[in-house]
């Protein structure tokens, strides 16, 4: 994956209903190796990284770099949201567009908090690039990532097959329907 582009980071604080997206720091690294080891969270993703192989390579400030959130919940990390560039390795349909990933720890799933989360670091991405489409790759078996995908607005480019799965690959125009979740603080450096 490569850089986002020319984008003032970190931004403001993203703030919404009930969460805010912020840039890595220290006090994140746990919960990034509870992110990273985890069976549950990396089903679709070929598994978790050894707990004991992270706890050794993690930086102190993991993850941090243009385009990379965490999702905090009260003051707690639940989860990530990563945009960056889909390098030439990728598909040719998402070569050098943005693409988004997200990563939730399991008691943080089914709230609606990773679509209120990439709702609004995808409104985030318009305003810091707009006109630019956004894709996005997961297991077509994955049912909550694709029920996801559809209400964030993404549409159907190609399935494929990659690590024995079947995957979806969807785009997004930066022109498209609000989901009704409307980040507040989305402003700031960023913009």
């Amino acid at each position: 994956m490569e850089a986002l582009g020319p984008v003032n980071w970190p931004p403001q604080p993203i703030r919404t209903e009930r969460l805010v997206l912020r840039e890595p720091e220290a006090r994140d690294r746990a919960a990034f190796v509870d992110l990273l080891a985890s069976p549950e969270v990396h089903t679709y993703l070929g598994g978790p990284r050894p707990r004991a192989e992270l706890e050794r390579e993690l930086p102190e400030v993991p993850e941090r770099w243009p385009g990379s959130f965490v999702v905090e919940l009260e003051t707690a990390m639940i989860g990530q949201i990563l945009l960056r560039r889909a390098g030439e390795q990728h598909r040719p349909a998402a070569a050098g567009k943005a693409d988004l990933g997200y990563l939730f720890l399991p008691h943080a799933w089914g709230f609606g908090y990773a679509a209120e989360a990439c709702a609004a670091a995808l409104d985030w991405f318009d305003q810091v690039l707009p006109g630019e489409p956004v894709v996005l790759t997961t297991q077509s078996a994955n049912v909550s990532s694709m029920s996801l995908a559809a209400k964030l607005g993404f549409t159907e480019v190609e399935r494929f097959e990659a690590w024995n799965a079947e995957q979806w690959l969807g785009q997004r125009s930066s022109v498209r329907a609000r989901s009704g979740i409307v980040p507040s603080g989305v402003g700031g450096a960023a913009t």
